[in-house]
């Protein structure tokens, strides 16, 4: 017999004491559980940003892009060559124009050097630097390194989900860890569940929204859908963008042990 059917043959004030008892059950389940549900939600959150990135990146890739740097009053393009491997080295080259040809840019672990053929000279890029534009464009030194402080120095949280074009579409809100050396205050991504990121908005330390990284054309690409076209802009400055158009894509090469080197750097052998 079930608690309904005690409660028809107990007196009303019985029926009553019954009913609160339940609720308050429900209650204390819902507060022993919810810790742990908000743990699940987090953990999922995360796992949806590190499978975005692990996707773009593959284990090893090479692509070839053309980044445009667009003002008002001029705009200047550059061809750029970029090797990957793993979560935590890359190497970006510039091969065009012939006054920005082989400046170069490295990234291992959490160091980042910067090679200028005009001085002859490797740059290590502090910490303090790392927020600065890189060769003038609406890219930082942060956003060229592509390291995983966003994975490792925030905490996640989906914001919402939505149906977009047959895709399950996840808002998620990063926000760094009390302690943790990063730019922002916080970053919110927008990542089907195919692993394509079409949004990363970035926020100043007053949650302002200060720039926004946006997909523009997505497309088949080295044997998968990725972003082709991007666009990075201010939002104070909107007639101020720089977009990145990939023009070929290779992943999971076997790359040459040295090719992450600050010889290599500085004395191109690939």
């Amino acid at each position: 017999m079930t608690i309904s059917h005690y409660e028809i043959l107990f007196s009303p004030a019985t029926a009553m004491r019954i009913s609160s008892v339940r609720l308050n059950l429900t209650i204390i389940s819902s507060l022993i559980l919810l810790p742990y549900t908000q743990i699940l939600y987090a953990n999922e959150a995360q796992d949806i940003v590190r499978a975005a990135i692990d996707y773009w990146r593959g284990t090893s890739s090479y692509f070839e892009m053309t980044m445009t740097i667009h003002r008002p009053n001029w705009e200047r393009s550059m061809s750029i060559r970029t090797w990957t491997q793993g979560d935590n080295q890359s190497l970006v080259r510039v091969t065009a124009p012939k006054k920005d040809k082989g400046n170069s840019t490295l990234i291992d672990n959490n160091n980042m050097w910067n090679f200028s053929p005009k001085i002859n000279r490797v740059i290590k890029i502090p910490s303090s630097m790392m927020g600065q534009s890189w060769m003038g464009s609406d890219f930082s030194n942060k956003d060229i390194s592509r390291v995983d402080d966003i994975i490792d120095q925030y905490s996640h949280s989906i914001l919402s989900e939505e149906e977009q074009d047959d895709y399950i579409v996840y808002h998620i809100e990063c926000i760094p860890h009390e302690d943790a050396p990063v730019v922002w205050g916080k970053e919110i991504l927008n990542i089907r569940n195919d692993n394509v990121v079409l949004e990363h908005r970035f926020y100043d330390q007053d949650n302002e929204l200060i720039k926004r990284l946006q997909s523009l054309e997505i497309g088949e690409m080295g044997g998968r859908m990725i972003v082709t076209r991007q666009r990075m802009e201010r939002v104070d400055e909107p007639s101020e963008w720089t977009e990145i158009r990939i023009d070929s894509m290779q992943y999971d090469l076997k790359l040459e042990g040295n090719l992450f080197t600050l010889s290599n750097l500085r004395n191109p052998r690939e």
